[in-house]
C-alpha cells in the first residue's frame, strides 16, 4: 500500500487558489496519483474540487481532505462527455466561485500492439487520455481568460517519449499525443496569463500498475525488482513524487514554467536501458 505521507513541504504555497481534479479518486485504502494530487493541493492550502467518473472514489478523496481540515467537493463525471464536463466546471465555480488550476489525471492504458487492437479501442484510448484534456481545458479557458490567470497541469507518461518495454500501442500514440497538445495550449495562451505543462510519470508504484502486469510476471517480487533496477535512482517512485511536481508547477514559485513536459522518472529519461 502506497503510505499517505507527503516528505515534501509547500506550506500554504496555493494559499486562497481553487484546483479542480479530474481523476481525483482512489481504490479502497490506497493511493494513487490522483487522490494524492488532490490531498497534496489541499495540504498547500487549496480548495480542492474531487473529480471522478466513482462519485464514491471521489468522496473518498474528498473526505480525507475534509478529515485533515481542509475544503473539498466532491463531483461526478465522465470526461468523455462534453456537457457533463461543462457542468462540472460550472459547479465547481458556483461553490467555490473560482477556479485557478485545472489538474488533468484520466487515462487508460489498453495493452495490445497495432496488430492486436482494434480501431474501436484505439479511438476510445486516444478519446479519454486526449479528448479529455480537449473537453476540460475548453471548459475552464473561458473563465482563466476572464480572471487572466490560470494553470493547467495534465500528467502524461513517460511512454510518451520512450519506449517501455511493454507493447502499449494506443497508450504511446495517446500520450505523446496529450504533450503537444500541452504545448500548443501553453504557447497560445502565454500572453494571457495561462501556463501549461505536462507530467511524465516513469516507474511509479501505483495498484494500476501491478493490475496492468501482473500477468507478465511469475510474482510481485519480480515486478518490484524489474522495475526498480530500471530506474537509475534504483527506487521507483510515488504517488507523492507527481503530487509535490504539480503542487510546485501550480505555485507561483513557477510563474516562468509553461510549455514543459517535465519527466518525474528518477532519471529514467536520461537512461539507455529500458524498464525491462
Amino acid at each position: 500500500m502506497t503510505q499517505q505521507h507527503n516528505p515534501a513541504v509547500f506550506t500554504q504555497s496555493l494559499q486562497g487558489k481553487t484546483v479542480l481534479v479530474f481523476g481525483a479518486g482512489a481504490p479502497l485504502e490506497d493511493w494513487n496519483n490522483g487522490k494524492a494530487a488532490a490531498v497534496a493541493y489541499a495540504r498547500a492550502g487549496a480548495q480542492v474540487v474531487c473529480v471522478d467518473k466513482d462519485l464514491a472514489a471521489a468522496k473518498r478523496s474528498a473526505d480525507h481532505i475534509l478529515g485533515e481540515g481542509g475544503e473539498a467537493l466532491a463531483l461526478e463525471a465522465d470526461v468523455c462527455d462534453t456537457e457533463t464536463v461543462g457542468k462540472t466546471v460550472a459547479l465547481a465555480i458556483e461553490h467555490f466561485g473560482k477556479i485557478d488550476v485545472l489538474h488533468n489525471n484520466v487515462g487508460i492504458a489498453p495493452a495490445g500492439g497495432p496488430l492486436d487492437i482494434d480501431d474501436a479501442l484505439f479511438q476510445r484510448t486516444m478519446d479519454i487520455n486526449v479528448g479529455s484534456i480537449l473537453r476540460t481545458t475548453r471548459a475552464v479557458l473561458p473563465h482563466f481568460l476572464k480572471q487572466g490567470s490560470g494553470v493547467i497541469t495534465n500528467i502524461s507518461s513517460l511512454a510518451s517519449i520512450r519506449w517501455s518495454g511493454y507493447s502499449y500501442f494506443a497508450y504511446y500514440a495517446s500520450k505523446a499525443a496529450l504533450n503537444q497538445a500541452t504545448v500548443a495550449t501553453a504557447l497560445e495562451f502565454a500572453d494571457k496569463g495561462i501556463r501549461a505543462n505536462a507530467i511524465l510519470p516513469g516507474v511509479i508504484d501505483t495498484p494500476l500498475v501491478y493490475q496492468q502486469i501482473a500477468a507478465q510476471y511469475d510474482s510481485i517480487e519480480h515486478i518490484k525488482e524489474q522495475r526498480t533496477n530500471a530506474v537509475p535512482m534504483k527506487r521507483t517512485g510515488t504517488p507523492w513524487d507527481i503530487a509535490n511536481a504539480a503542487v510546485f508547477l501550480a505555485s507561483d514559485a513557477a510563474g516562468f514554467i509553461t510549455g514543459v513536459c517535465l519527466p518525474v522518472d528518477g532519471g529514467h529519461s536520461c537512461a539507455m536501458p529500458g524498464m525491462r
